[in-house]
């Protein structure tokens, strides 16, 4: 069966007078998007005519200048004329102490546009330290919805990863406790320039490629699903996304220098992120997130290893569009909608384990004693479950635990 960029079923959830409507939405992205290949060399350029501001704060970590991808953009930057200051101490999962550092670096620096190079962790540094180098209000009272006042510097991205889609998010999160995470979603994280340049993802290693890349899947899975502020573009982009991720996922994980494989990996996570910032993911980043604060599991895996009990769990309410994404990823057969539905779930089983990711909780060091208190951090996700096809209690999660265990 085709599957259009359009599909008419996605369009509206709601009758009248027997005809179909479409449900009221808004959609917000970033101001601006680039996609070249080899374009971080030209970044200085690019910034020249887009901004005023000429002091730069670039904000990465130290794996990417030892990897030497920072050193030739930081030079693109001053020979454009920009006074660069490189902070580079960004982690995985980053805490409070990073954001704080970060903007007393920029301040001392006299910094005037912040621009994030690296995975998700720099681009959520990135996002908050240029709200906070011209906002009164501390890191904590803006953890939430819509808690940012007033304006940020100018702001550009440059992902060096395709999974997290941060670079097209208004999300930010930190971690804010040995165990706790927290999110920060407001408007103002909208980047007002983004470049896409697949050469900077050829350094990848396969497990980190498959992370991230399964990591955008369930982006687009969990935005075509979710029970709140579903859309017709979200839908699309959703849709869209999947389809790149589900053709190229593999190929990119068995071979790293396969341009169009990177490419595609790059457009289809960026494609997700556009898709779940406007339809909010849900019950898989749920219980995603204690994995990283408790066992420092990277993002994408522990998004990976719940993604099948969970894609499971919600299949009594959201079998119909299983069956729609399974058609999307080109599934072979046929049948009723839960048999699609079905295969859908199975095809993605597939995937993840051809991509070469562990599959079990066990396989990353969780102890199934553990189990329990995973289940209750995850409860304090209530951003996240809101938005789940399906209401998930304690008890739901601890099965869900040990089906992944």
């Amino acid at each position: 069966m085709p599957v259009h960029l359009f599909d008419i079923r996605s369009l509206a959830r709601r009758r009248l007078g027997g005809a179909l409507m479409i449900n009221p939405f808004e959609f917000r992205t970033v101001s601006a998007l680039q996609v070249e290949w080899g374009g971080a060399g030209r970044l200085g350029t690019m910034l020249c005519g887009r901004f005023a501001a000429r002091n730069v704060l670039l904000v990465t970590d130290r794996g990417l200048v030892r990897a030497g991808l920072v050193a030739p953009i930081v030079e693109g930057l001053d020979q454009a004329g920009f006074r660069v200051a490189v902070f580079d101490a960004v982690v995985a999962d980053p805490p409070e102490q990073v954001v704080t550092d970060c903007v007393a670096a920029a301040r001392q620096a006299g910094v005037d546009i912040v621009v994030g190079l690296g995975g998700g962790s720099s681009l959520d540094i990135a996002k908050l330290v240029a709200v906070l180098l011209v906002s009164e209000q501390p890191l904590s009272d803006i953890y939430g919805i819509d808690k940012v006042r007033g304006p940020r510097l100018p702001l550009v991205l440059v992902p060096t990863t395709a999974g997290t889609g941060s670079e097209v998010t208004n999300i930010s999160i930190i971690t804010t406790g040995e165990t706790t995470k927290m999110g920060v979603v407001a408007p103002q994280l909208y980047a007002d320039f983004v470049l896409l340049d697949a050469e900077l993802t050829l350094g990848l290693p396969p497990l980190h490629t498959a992370a991230t890349g399964i990591d955008a899947m369930v982006h687009a899975i969990e935005a075509y699903t979710s029970r709140v502020r579903k859309n017709p573009l979200s839908d699309a982009l959703a849709r869209e996304a999947l389809r790149l991720l589900g053709a190229h996922l593999v190929p990119a994980c068995r071979n790293g220098a396969d341009r169009q494989a990177r490419e595609s990996m790059l457009l289809g996570a960026m494609l997700a992120g556009q898709a779940f910032a406007n339809a909010p993911v849900a019950a898989v980043h749920a219980l995603a997130y204690p994995l990283g604060g408790h066992y420092h599991v990277p993002h994408g895996l522990s998004n990976a290893l719940m993604l099948g009990p969970v894609l499971r769990f919600n299949a009594r309410e959201a079998a119909p569009l299983y069956a729609e994404l399974a058609a999307v990823l080109g599934v072979a057969g046929e049948g009723d909608t839960s048999a699609r539905a079905n295969a859908f779930v199975a095809h993605m089983e597939r995937l993840m384990n051809d991509s070469g990711a562990p599959r079990r909780l066990r396989d990353v060091g969780v102890v199934e004693d553990m189990l329990p208190v995973l289940a209750r951090d995850a409860m304090k996700q209530t951003r996240l479950l809101v938005n789940n096809p399906v209401a998930l209690g304690e008890e739901e999660a601890l099965a869900l635990y040990r089906e992944a265990f």
